[in-house]
């Protein structure tokens, strides 16, 4: 820090063509697969929305359930992708792969415990969200296959993480794509009974994402050994495990990270659940948003993302200027793409919403309500997710992170929620608007954390 001091560097000297090729590079590979992986989310709605609004009632719970346990292991794998960004940035290689061994063994090992809960007590799950004892039974049907689905995506996870960290994100966006178009055949195949097949309707999806996840990973432990990459892992590389000192900076990392993402997640599935108290309209409208939702946030995720790389690299090389002014462009750019495309949201919702057919008149009217209301709300996350996701987790300041996130969620969304849907009595349409409360507070959180500059912190 002394040597950028005594040269007193100002913003232009780092925001030049090569910090914003820079951004392109490892953004956009990761904007494809979160676009790839919301279309996923979407085509299944979209694909059982030609059945009827039960059956995208008991999706749309199902897959939160799921989504809240893959946001678990994404958590964990962060943990191994800020390390591994930072011993990159360090040119420490050994480090990179010792964090990826660490982060398979523990998403692995926690998907295979949420697998078995997943297949023995679904309906205990879907009771959590709704009341309608055929939303739970098809739900059901739904989750006691697809959970199994959750030990390959713990794989696709770890890796993804450690390729983004080493600036690699084309790798695992290519072969999310392949297992993606995989799952959209499968689903036509299997939710429809194609080729003499029979329909199996949301089994057949579920059956589908299980496949197709499986696909998925061998194409890419496959494409790591052909290249014989720099995260093939052997049967010596697990000898890290016995490693204390490893362990244990992993998990200062990882553990956090993870109670961050499951508080959450489980944050989001609360919200889902108090939207099951206005009705099966509301739900199904829900349902809609949530992978509009995600596809409409793709390009910020990306950004975020790619933030978590360059900064880590940064602050792993000792450049902290370097890393705080850059930190300050990587927000304010995506401020400016969320903008635009909340703008594009908001224009075309009624097209968007005549692809669902399925929906009766009122869901479809509640939908269109639902669509101006997320259009202001994903600007709203513009500044959070950034600096959450990207620039403050890059430091290691995961501890501020958990507790602003489970304070602002669990503290202030949640229980406004609550009370307008549950002693208001408030329409949905109101409801889901305080789903947005907790992003205003964490705009002034994170604001003040920045300029602290705590978060600094090189972890090499």
């Amino acid at each position: 820090m002394t040597n950028d001091a005594v040269h007193s560097p100002s913003f232009g000297d780092f925001i030049n063509h090569d910090f914003l090729k820079r951004l392109i590079f490892i953004a956009t590979p990761i904007i494809l697969q979160s676009i790839l992986f919301s279309s996923k989310g979407l085509i299944d709605i979209l694909m059982l929305s030609q059945l009827s609004e039960v059956d995208i009632a008991a999706m749309g719970i199902a897959a939160k359930a799921l989504f809240v346990i893959t946001i678990l292991l994404t958590g964990i794998a962060t943990g191994g992708g800020i390390l591994s960004a930072q011993y990159w940035g360090a040119k420490q290689h050994l480090g990179v792969k010792r964090s990826t061994v660490l982060s398979l063994c523990s998403t692995v090992l926690f998907a295979f415990g949420f697998a078995l809960i997943f297949y023995f007590y679904p309906h205990a799950v879907m009771q959590l969200a709704t009341s309608s004892q055929e939303v739970i039974q098809r739900g059901s049907d739904y989750l006691s296959i697809v959970g199994f689905s959750l030990i390959f995506s713990a794989i696709v996870v770890s890796y993804t993480a450690s390729l983004r960290a080493i600036e690699e994100p084309k790798v695992s966006t290519f072969f999310s794509a392949c297992g993606i178009l995989a799952n959209i055949f499968l689903n036509w195949v299997l939710i429809f009974g194609q080729f003499g097949l029979p329909a199996l309707g949301i089994k057949g999806a579920a059956l589908a994402t299980l496949l197709s996840s499986l696909f998925e990973v061998v194409l890419l432990i496959t494409y790591l050994h052909v290249k014989k990459h720099l995260l093939i892992i052997n049967r010596a590389d697990f000898s890290v495990i016995t490693s204390l000192h490893d362990i244990k900076k992993f998990f200062a990392l990882s553990l956090p990270t993870t109670f961050n993402f499951l508080l959450w997640s489980v944050g989001i599935f609360s919200y889902h659940a108090i939207m099951g108290l206005t009705g099966v309209e509301g739900l199904a409208a829900l349902s809609v948003m949530t992978p509009i939702e995600s596809l409409s946030l793709s390009f910020l995720v990306g950004i975020a993302n790619a933030s978590a790389v360059i900064i880590g690299n940064d602050l792993g090389a000792k450049n902290y200027q370097k890393a705080y002014y850059q930190a300050i462009a990587l927000v304010i750019i995506a401020i400016i793409v969320t903008c635009f495309i909340s703008i594009v949201l908001f224009v075309n919702r009624s097209y968007i919403l005549g692809l669902f057919p399925a929906l009766s008149p009122e869901t479809e009217l509640l939908s269109h309500t639902f669509i101006t209301i997320l259009a202001l709300g994903i600007v709203l996350r513009s500044l959070p997710t950034t600096m959450v996701v990207g620039v403050l987790r890059a430091g290691g300041d995961v501890k501020f992170c958990l507790y602003q996130d489970v304070l602002t969620q669990w503290a202030f969304g949640i229980p406004l929620a609550f009370i307008a849907a549950y002693f208001f009595n408030l329409p949905p349409q109101w409801v889901y608007l305080f789903f947005f409360a907790e992003t205003l507070f964490k705009w002034f959180a994170c604001i003040y954390r920045f300029k602290s500059k705590k978060w600094m912190n090189n972890l090499t």
